[in-house]
């Protein structure tokens, strides 16, 4: 039997995972809902599936098996506690919710209900980063030495105004990735900055150094403010030294030239991590057992990080992440 999908918004990530659902034989979108009616109205047309006329009425749809929430940040934990309540397996956005205490919640609540929630932790499902972590976990490249992470994509003032700000909208990613590859951070110290026409007033440009448990050391960049237009440029890229080896994975190396809805080129390796995303949690996880590449516990472990990168900007010291609550 087919898996049946409900999406619980209709903003542009939706496209992606509507197109990740459509890719699986073993799923079904049937159908969406978001308080936008219009914009709700031309996803339902455009995917072909149903639109709810409110939460409440997908919610207790007996046809739906799983809810994706694709909502903005502040509305994922309520979405999410809803949905699980409501005896649905949970595939969420990232960051899962705004603070540790909101995550663990939602932990709970997916116990007592026995149904799966996973974070859209997107980038663990690039086949790059999944031999990257084969590489590391074989010892083939050695003890790691040092994780460079950055991002540098342009996003428009108007573009801008909609996000949390790069601490939580991008270096959430660079995080859980952190934590995949080398574990859970153990410090972090880190600064900010605002570099626009002055109509953001959130961070669009951040940096963190972090201490990793074996004594190496993570590199964190994002940045709103700029492309990088570089012949070897840093638009997302991740490196992993090695005493014996390192990687690389850059969006440099799958650019189409079609503006993108907000970057200036379509840069699809993100595209193809968010399809593979829905489709493990719904081949893999709902359809064969598996364990998801990164749970709601890996989600702690990098609000706990996220925090404390804000925490040593609000305080100019270092942060033991371990400690944060």
């Amino acid at each position: 039997m087919k898996i049946k999908v409900g999406l619980f918004g209709a903003g542009d990530i939706a496209d992606l995972h509507a197109s990740g659902i459509k890719n699986c034989s073993s799923a079904e979108l049937v159908g969406l809902f978001d308080i936008d009616y219009q914009k709700a109205q031309q996803k339902s047309d455009n995917f072909n599936c149903r639109l709810y006329d409110s939460a409440e009425s997908m919610l207790s749809d007996p046809a739906i098996d799983a809810v994706f929430i694709l909502t903005p940040l502040e509305e994922h934990f309520e979405c999410s506690i809803k949905a699980l309540q409501a005896g649905k397996h949970v595939l969420v956005e990232k960051p899962v919710s705004s603070t540790v205490a909101e995550i663990q919640q939602i932990h709970e609540a997916a116990d007592k209900a026995g149904k799966l929630c996973v974070p859209v932790h997107n980038y663990l499902y690039e086949d790059s980063i999944i031999r990257t972590k084969e590489l590391i976990d074989s010892g083939k490249l050695g003890d790691i030495v040092t994780i460079y992470i950055l991002y540098n994509i342009h996003h428009p003032e108007t573009v801008a105004q909609r996000y949390p700000g790069v601490i939580r909208q991008i270096l959430t990613h660079h995080s859980y990735i952190t934590c995949f590859l080398g574990g859970p951070p153990k410090s972090a110290m880190a600064m900010s900055s605002t570099i626009n026409d002055g109509s953001v007033e959130k961070e669009n440009l951040a940096m963190s150094i972090l201490e990793l448990e074996n004594g190496g050391l993570a590199h964190f960049q994002a940045s709103f403010a700029a492309d990088d237009h570089a012949s070897d440029n840093w638009t997302f890229t991740i490196k992993v030294i090695g005493t014996k080896g390192s990687t690389r994975f850059s969006h440099a190396d799958w650019v189409q030239n079609q503006r993108a809805i907000v970057h200036s080129h379509t840069y699809s390796a993100y595209h193809y991590s968010i399809q593979n995303t829905s489709r493990y949690f719904i081949e893999e996880c709902l359809g064969n057992g598996k364990a998801p590449l990164s749970n709601l516990q890996d989600a702690i472990i990098s609000q706990r990080t996220i925090e404390a990168i804000e925490q040593s900007i609000q305080t100019g010291s270092l942060q033991q992440i371990a400690n944060l609550s």
